[in-house]
């Protein structure tokens, strides 16, 4: 019997499209008075050609949209969740600033980054998100477990307004990165701090290739998200790592979860 529900929150929750746009569009912000200044100290002749912060953030967009088909949603290149190479988190910043004519170092790609991470994001929970956290949390203990840099993640779940939804929240960067999924440990200490065993939870998550490895090992019932607007579409290869159950709208989720409940 489930008694226990944890959601993921980016494109769970919310489409993290959303936050991207927010990110870069407080680069931008940031950059454009930044440049200005940095061209009256260094006496560059061209300081009528210093962009504009629209003009920066549509370039941002731009690199950060390059080269995907009509239709599929961006890859993320600055919030790179995978612990990739930092090559995989700058080239959007690196691109665009060749594209504006901005000259860079790595101190500037840092600042950036740091903009991007710790920035008060413009985004809001979908009414049919808050719906169903409100619908669930009247018969279920909610819990909320998430991968990222632990500023982003927390000014995020701030800005959406869900902390109130949950029993517990699990930043697995408070962990260490080594812990973030695919890793058990964010699960482990879930079902450590709510005291309550792995079948009666069900992970609610989006991306195939890394979310659903854990629970699925762990033993709990493990359901996919597919919103329209995800950022991670990718099928993994690995055994285990698909969900058990695949929903189009998380307003479909109390419906299945009660099926479930009666099979």
């Amino acid at each position: 019997m489930i008694t226990t529900i944890v959601f993921d929150l980016d494109d769970t929750l919310y489409d993290e499209i959303e936050y991207c746009k927010s990110g870069f569009a407080s680069v931008a912000d940031f950059l454009a008075p930044l440049e200005i200044r940095r061209r009256l100290l260094t006496g560059r002749a061209d300081l009528s050609k210093a962009p504009e912060a629209k003009r920066i953030f549509d370039c941002l967009w731009e690199q950060f949209t390059a080269g995907l088909p009509p239709r599929l949603p961006p890859r993320l290149l600055v919030e790179d969740k995978s612990g990739g190479a930092a090559g995989n988190r700058t080239k959007t910043f690196n691109a665009a600033l060749d594209e504006l004519d901005v000259s860079y170092d790595e101190k500037l790609i840092a600042e950036l980054i740091n903009v991007y991470r710790n920035h008060i994001p413009k985004i809001t929970l979908p009414q049919d998100s808050r719906d169903v956290l409100s619908q669930l949390s009247d018969k279920y203990t909610l819990a909320l477990l998430t991968d990222g840099f632990l500023p982003a993640q927390k000014l995020k779940v701030q800005a959406l307004g869900i902390g109130k939804y949950f029993k517990c929240i699990v930043y697995t960067e408070e962990l260490g990165r080594d812990y973030w999924k695919p890793s058990p440990a964010g699960f482990e200490k879930l079902l450590q701090t709510l005291n309550v065993k792995p079948e009666t939870i069900a992970c609610i998550a989006d991306n195939e290739e890394k979310d659903f490895i854990a629970p699925n090992r762990l033993g709990f019932l493990t359901i996919q998200i597919i919103r329209s607007a995800r950022i991670h579409t990718s099928t993994s290869r690995q055994t285990g790592a698909a969900a058990q159950y695949v929903i189009q709208k998380i307003s479909e989720l109390p419906a299945l979860l009660e099926k479930l409940g009666t099979e």
